[in-house]
């Protein structure tokens, strides 16, 4: 297509993106995190009256992760466009200019629904991404072959904060639909979704890369590991997109998760467009998994899908995740919430580390 074709430099001049600037104070790596607030599936043409709530919260860092647009383009030059409008809501606005942002991509920021390795606008995607969100020329994420995926650490010694976020897009191999013509009629009477798990040894989520990059991660020294997934990890229902569809992936990584004692872990997801928190015990002796999702910040789903880990009750309502964290002992202590836009808590948990 003559549209790929247009310079990076020619496409964000055309669109504005070149202009825009993010004027908040960088967090320094000594700096330790006490407030972290997070959120996904963010359109770009609604209001977006949640950013009052997130900012009377007055998180240290943001984490977006994912669906921070909705583009559904193969275009570059249309997903430019809808970047531009989200760079001219006023609450982003105000968001950007007092804490740090940082962002994974989902499949419509990525490009297109429920894409994966087969998307053919990725690498020019991957550029629009990375200079929307001010990624340094010189990072990583810009050269990878297989991704964006990203991880930094925060605070000093005794107090350090990792923070890993996974690329699920772009080495990610064709969901599976249903086979059956009766229970694909029978999800879709209920609003549940075409997919079911894929048992073969092709199909991936991470690629090789990148497992052995997240094991790297997970042997560096932190005392609180948050592990950002643009989609949920312990919910086990595969009728919309989830680690469930790939349930060799999903064993991996909660095996993985299993044997990384030495810090608190948590898990923060997004995508769904409810909000929900969920426990996994992988046996009786050791401390239960813990995922926060927040999903979204504009975007609901009133058929909630079941989960048999979650543990109390999911809202679909705009929302955002907020992680409190207490270094006063030998481990930190988190207070988990998610809040709506009126900054109360319809989810408050502690992590089950206490």
């Amino acid at each position: 297509m003559s549209k790929l074709k247009i310079s990076k430099r020619q496409l964000l001049k055309l669109i504005g993106l070149g202009s825009l600037a993010f004027s908040a104070r960088p967090l320094l790596a000594q700096e330790s995190l006490t407030r972290i607030a997070f959120g996904s599936c963010l359109h770009q043409d609604k209001p977006q009256p949640i950013w009052d709530a997130v900012i009377a919260a007055n998180p240290q860092l943001f984490l977006f992760l994912g669906d921070n647009i909705y583009g559904d383009s193969d275009d570059p030059a249309v997903l430019a466009a809808q970047y531009q409008k989200l760079s001219a809501q006023p609450g982003f606005q105000r968001l950007q200019e007092m804490t740090e942002l940082q962002a994974i991509w989902d499949d419509h920021d990525y490009g297109r629904n429920d894409a994966g390795v087969e998307y053919p606008s990725k690498e020019a995607s991957r550029e629009l991404f990375l200079d929307f969100w001010k990624e340094p020329a010189s990072s990583a994420r810009r050269s990878r072959p297989d991704g964006i995926y990203t991880a930094s650490t925060y605070g000093p010694q005794r107090h350090r904060t990792q923070i890993i976020m996974l690329d699920l897009r772009w080495n990610r191999t064709a969901l599976t639909a249903v086979p059956s013509e009766a229970e694909q009629a029978a999800r879709v009477a209920q609003n549940m979704g075409p997919y079911a798990a894929d048992f073969s040894a092709a199909a991936s989520l991470l690629g090789a890369a990148q497992w052995r990059w997240l094991e790297e991660q997970l042997r560096e020294p932190a005392e609180l590991r948050i592990l950002c997934s643009s989609i949920q990890v312990l919910a086990d229902f595969t009728g919309w997109e989830s680690w469930a569809n790939f349930p060799a992936e999903r064993e991996r990584l909660l095996q993985l998760l299993g044997k990384t004692t030495s810090s608190v872990n948590l898990i923060i997801s997004g995508d769904v467009h409810w909000c929900e928190y969920s426990q996994l015990s992988l046996s009786p002796d050791t401390i239960p998994l813990a995922e926060l999702t927040s999903s979204g910040l504009t975007e609901t789903w009133e058929a909630i899908s079941p989960n048999r880990h979650r543990v109390g009750e999911a809202y679909a309502v705009a929302n955002f995740g907020l992680i409190e964290i207490d270094w006063r002992g030998d481990k930190p202590r988190l207070h988990l919430s998610v809040r709506d836009q009126s900054s109360a808590a319809l989810i408050e948990q502690r992590h089950p580390h206490f």
